[in-house]
């Protein structure tokens, strides 16, 4: 493969799957902290479109979270399908209202799912108020770790790859 072509797929690569950073996430984290305070929200989880938790805020209960981060995804996926259906690119938001608790959906940065799970100690309108103004925020944390250089990634010190192939090693012994 050329330069040309596996620098794009990598430029590619980086742009549809985005790595955070521990400041990107300690952002990230007290974003969704305040967007619960101000929206009285329960919970706020961040998930990828894969249907990976990236991180999460909140009471979360006993709620397996790999399962409902990979609903999520399923229940954006075929919504985006069904928006197709009617001429529509995608669906940004979903709501699902339940007896006792709802859900919203919102597509950040086409890149992630701000998962909200709230009750009747708050509205849907501050629910989708917050987290309007969230994505947003969300958004310009995403295009500053999109816009970083590779290469300034975490400085991991040689004795580091020397450390993790040894403990593989010993794995597979």
């Amino acid at each position: 493969m050329s330069t040309a072509k596996k620098t794009s797929a990598n430029d590619r690569l980086r742009s549809d799957r985005l790595s955070f950073y521990k400041e990107d996430m300690e952002k990230i984290d007290k974003l969704l902290a305040e967007f619960i305070r101000l929206a009285g929200a329960k919970c706020a989880l961040l998930i990828d479109k894969e249907g990976h938790l990236v991180t999460r805020r909140g009471e979360v209960r006993s709620i397996d979270m790999d399962t409902i981060s990979a609903l999520v995804a399923g229940s954006f996926a075929a919504t985006k399908e069904m928006a197709r259906l009617l001429g529509e690119d995608e669906f940004t938001a979903l709501y699902h209202q339940g007896t006792r608790d709802n859900i919203q959906l919102s597509l950040v940065g086409d890149r992630t799912l701000l998962t909200i799970l709230f009750d009747d100690r708050t509205t849907v309108g501050m629910i989708r108020l917050y987290a309007n103004e969230t994505a947003k925020k969300l958004s310009e944390i995403y295009d500053v770790a999109l816009a970083r250089d590779p290469s300034e990634g975490p400085d991991l010190d040689a004795g580091y790859g020397n450390s993790a192939k040894k403990k593989l090693d010993n794995l597979f012994d």
